[in-house]
C-alpha cells in the first residue's frame, strides 16, 4: 500500500494510522480479522482460480434459475387497486413505457452482467403470442439534457492532433502564478473529494487553468455550462462568457450561443478552490431532438392504444451519487401523470436501491411495484409476477416517507415525547417498514406463548396461526416485533425480533413458531454493561411495522 503525504499550512502531516494516534494493537486487531477471513477462504493456499472451472459457471443455467427466483422474491407490491394485477386474460394489448424497461439494471459494483434479461424482454416472453406489446421510451432516469463535453470535441491545440484539454495546476488561488503541474485531461469532469490534484498542492488552496479548442459536431444553437462548487469562469476566443468567480455554492452557470460545425473555438476555463472538496465540469446541451414533451406525447399515443400501461421508472444513485430529493426526476413524474390522464389502467414499476416519494402521482395510478435492482434474470422475474406465475411477497426493508421533510423516518426510533404530525403533513410514512401486498389474503389468530414469563437464561416459543383466506396460493412474511414497556435507558418504540416467510395454498392454515432467547432482551445500560432488566415486554405480531394484528405481554424475571 502506498501512502501519500500532503502539506497543510506548510507542515507535513500523516493519517492517524501512521502518526501514532491509533495504537499498533488496534491496527493489528483490524488486520488480523481481515486476514483470518482470507485464510478461511483458502486464498493463501490457492491464490489463483482455475479459469476453466470459473468459465463453466458464467451464464450457468443453475445460477440463472436462482437469480430469477431471488428477483421474484424481492419485488414489493406497494399498490394494487381494483386488482389490476396479475394481468388478466382480457388484457390483449399492453403498453410498456420508459427507458428503464430496456436498461437491465444490476446495481452498483456489478459490472455489465451476462445474458441480461431486460424488463421488456421478460414481459414479451411472459405475454406470449396472443398479446400485443407496444414499447415507447417515454422518459429516462436522467432528465438533464446537459452532458460532459467529450474528448471527441476537444483538442489541446489548433493542430487538431491531440484530443482533450491541457490542465495547469497552481499553488494558490490565482491561476497563472506558482505553476506546480501540467497534464492532459480527456474531458473536464474533475473531482477532488479527499485530496488535491497533486501532493504538493494544499487541497484547500489551489487553482487550475484548462486550455484547448472546442470543435462542434454540427452547426446550431448550443448551451455551454460550467458546473461545480464555484468560483469558475470560461473564455471562448478570449471573450469572457461565464463569470462566477466568487465562492457561493455548488451551481451550474449556462450561456447560449451559435456554434459552427468544425470550427475551432479557443476555450479557457479557470477554477479555484479555497475550502476543499473541489468539483468542476464543462458541459453542453447539443440541442438534441428527443425533447421531453415529444417523448411523452409518443408514450401517451402508445398508451391510448393499450388495455394496460406498464410504466417503468427509476432513480440514479451510487457511491458519491447521493440524492437531495427522493422523488423521481421531473420528466418521469410528468410521464406518469400524462399516462394516467389517458384513463387507461396504469402500473408503475420502480427500479433503484432506496426510498422513492410518490406524492404527485400515487393516487392517479392503479398499481406500484418496487423492483429494486432486479439483476440478470430480473426481466423474466417481472414477467412471472405480472402474469401471476409467481405471487409477490417481498417486504420493505426501509421506510418510505411521504416527503423528504420527514427524513430521518424509521420504525424503530427512540421515544421522543413529541407528536407524530407536522402542521402541514402527517408524520406517518407513505409505506412502513416491512410493508408489502400479495395477490391473496392472510388472516392471523391465536397468539400464544409456551410460558408467560422468561428468565435471564431461558428461552420461549411464541406461536401464531396464519391462514390463507384468499383464492390464490402465496407467501406471507409473518413479522414479530417487541417493545420494552419500562427500562433504565431509552429503547426503541418497537424492534423487529424475528420473521418467517411461509407458503400457503388457499384455505391452508399453519402455526408459525418463533423461538426467542433471553439474550434478545438484554440491553446496554448507562454504565455500558449488558443487563437483563425485569419487567413487561410487549410481543406484537403483524404484516408490517404498522399493521400489528396481535399483541400479548411477556414478563421478564430475574432469578436470585
Amino acid at each position: 500500500m502506498i501512502f501519500q503525504t500532503q502539506y497543510k499550512h506548510h507542515e507535513l502531516f500523516m493519517p492517524p494510522f501512521l502518526d501514532g494516534s491509533i495504537s499498533k494493537e488496534r491496527i493489528d486487531d483490524a488486520v488480523r480479522r481481515v486476514l483470518r477471513i482470507k485464510f478461511e477462504l483458502g486464498l493463501f493456499d490457492q491464490p489463483f482460480i482455475d479459469e476453466n472451472e470459473a468459465a463453466k459457471w458464467v451464464n450457468n443455467s443453475v445460477h440463472k434459475k436462482l437469480a430469477r427466483e431471488a428477483a421474484a422474491k424481492s419485488f414489493v407490491l406497494l399498490k394494487n387497486s381494483q386488482e389490476v394485477l396479475p394481468i388478466q386474460p382480457a388484457v390483449r394489448t399492453i403498453a410498456v413505457i420508459g427507458e428503464e424497461a430496456v436498461k437491465g439494471r444490476l446495481g452498483g459494483y456489478s459490472g455489465p452482467g451476462n445474458g441480461v434479461a431486460t424488463i421488456l424482454d421478460g414481459i414479451k416472453a411472459a405475454a406470449g403470442k396472443n398479446r400485443k406489446l407496444i414499447y415507447s421510451k417515454g422518459a429516462s432516469v436522467q432528465s438533464d439534457l446537459f452532458s460532459v463535453i467529450p474528448s471527441e470535441n476537444l483538442y489541446t491545440d489548433n493542430s487538431g492532433s491531440t484530443r482533450g484539454l491541457m490542465a495547469n495546476y497552481f499553488n494558490g488561488l490565482e491561476p497563472g502564478k506558482s505553476l506546480v503541474k501540467i497534464k492532459k485531461v480527456n474531458e473536464l469532469n474533475e473531482s477532488y473529494t479527499f485530496m488535491s490534484p497533486d501532493s504538493t498542492l494544499d487541497a484547500n488552496h489551489f487553482s487550475v487553468r484548462y486550455t484547448g479548442y472546442l470543435v462542434p459536431y454540427k452547426t446550431g444553437k448550443y448551451q455551454l455550462a460550467l458546473e461545480g462548487n464555484d468560483g469558475f469562469r470560461m473564455y471562448l476566443d478570449n471573450r469572457l462568457i461565464i463569470n462566477q468567480w466568487s465562492k457561493l455554492s455548488y451551481r451550474r452557470s449556462i450561456v447560449s450561443l451559435l456554434l459552427e460545425k468544425g470550427k475551432q473555438y479557443a476555450i479557457r476555463v479557470e477554477f479555484y478552490e479555497s475550502k476543499g472538496n473541489a468539483k468542476i465540469k464543462l458541459l453542453w446541451n447539443r440541442a438534441v431532438t428527443d425533447s421531453t414533451d415529444r417523448l411523452i406525447a409518443d408514450a401517451v399515443a402508445v398508451a391510448r392504444q393499450s388495455d394496460l400501461a406498464l410504466v417503468v421508472a427509476g432513480i440514479h444513485e451510487g457511491e458519491f451519487q447521493d440524492r437531495a430529493r427522493l422523488s423521481l426526476t421531473s420528466n418521469q413524474e410528468k410521464l406518469i401523470e400524462a399516462i394516467a390522464a389517458t384513463g387507461k389502467p396504469v402500473v408503475v414499476m420502480l427500479t433503484g436501491g432506496s426510498a422513492i416519494t410518490m406524492e404527485k402521482w400515487l393516487n392517479k395510478v392503479n398499481g406500484v411495484i418496487m423492483l429494486w435492482y432486479p439483476g440478470e434474470e430480473g426481466g423474466n422475474a417481472v414477467g412471472d409476477i405480472l402474469f401471476g406465475k409467481k405471487n409477490p411477497a417481498g417486504r420493505l426493508p426501509i421506510t418510505f416517507p411521504i416527503s423528504e421533510g420527514q427524513v430521518p423516518l424509521v420504525y424503530n426510533h427512540k421515544p421522543t415525547g413529541r407528536g407524530d404530525d407536522y402542521h402541514d403533513l402527517s408524520g406517518e410514512p407513505l409505506f412502513p417498514f416491512g410493508y408489502g401486498l400479495s395477490y391473496t389474503d392472510f388472516q392471523y389468530s391465536n397468539l400464544r406463548f409456551s410460558n408467560d414469563s422468561l428468565s435471564e437464561t431461558g428461552e420461549i416459543n411464541i406461536f401464531v396461526d396464519v391462514q390463507n383466506t384468499g383464492k390464490k396460493e402465496g407467501e406471507e412474511v409473518v413479522q414479530l416485533y417487541v417493545n420494552d414497556f419500562l427500562s433504565s435507558v431509552a429503547t426503541p418504540v418497537q424492534s423487529l425480533a424475528d420473521f418467517k416467510r411461509i407458503h400457503l395454498v388457499p384455505r391452508e392454515k399453519k402455526t408459525v413458531v418463533f423461538s426467542l432467547s433471553s439474550k434478545l432482551f438484554y440491553l446496554i445500560n448507562k454504565e455500558r454493561n449488558a443487563v437483563f432488566e425485569p419487567g413487561l415486554i410487549n410481543i406484537m405480531i403483524g404484516k408490517n411495522s404498522k399493521e400489528l394484528l396481535l399483541k400479548k405481554k411477556l414478563m421478564l424475571w430475574k432469578s436470585e
